[in-house]
């Protein structure tokens, strides 16, 4: 398999998923702290910010309430809506994969095609951690 190292390689892939997965609408890679990295092509880069923001939230949750009580690493976090389902799922080293499937999408199949990408590419979906004094990232 191809190497991504690009914006454009990666989004080509989160294209793939959300392409081949029945039910998934969109796909985004975050950074730990909430911003964007990469984004299927039908997600606006507003609207592909907003949800990167919103799953680094839920993860950051589920990784307290881990913490918290006992329940050891968090591997998938599942938001069940009335109308869609968000999934968010750990990358590379300082990154997520979210997708954002359609109210009668197959649960398991959306869970194990994120699973499945993570492991054949996740480290090229790798964030630099950035200086919190400066907001950038480190070299």
């Amino acid at each position: 398999m191809k190497k991504a190292n690009t914006g454009a390689d990666l989004d080509w892939l989160l294209d793939d998923l959300v392409g081949r997965v029945v039910g998934a609408k969109h796909a985004v890679v975050l950074s730990a702290d909430g911003l964007l990295v990469g984004r299927s092509a039908a997600l606006s880069k507003e609207d592909g910010e907003h949800l990167s923001a919103v799953a680094s939230a839920f993860q950051s949750l589920a990784r307290g309430t881990g913490r918290q009580f006992g329940g050891g690493k968090v591997r998938q976090t599942i938001v069940e809506m009335e109308h869609a389902f968000l999934f968010v799922t750990a990358a590379g080293q300082g990154t997520c994969l979210a997708v954002l499937g359609e109210e009668d999408a197959d649960v398991g199949l959306i869970a194990y095609e994120m699973n499945l990408l993570v492991k054949q590419v996740g480290s090229v979906l790798n964030a630099p951690p950035r200086h919190e004094h400066l907001g950038v990232p480190s070299s």
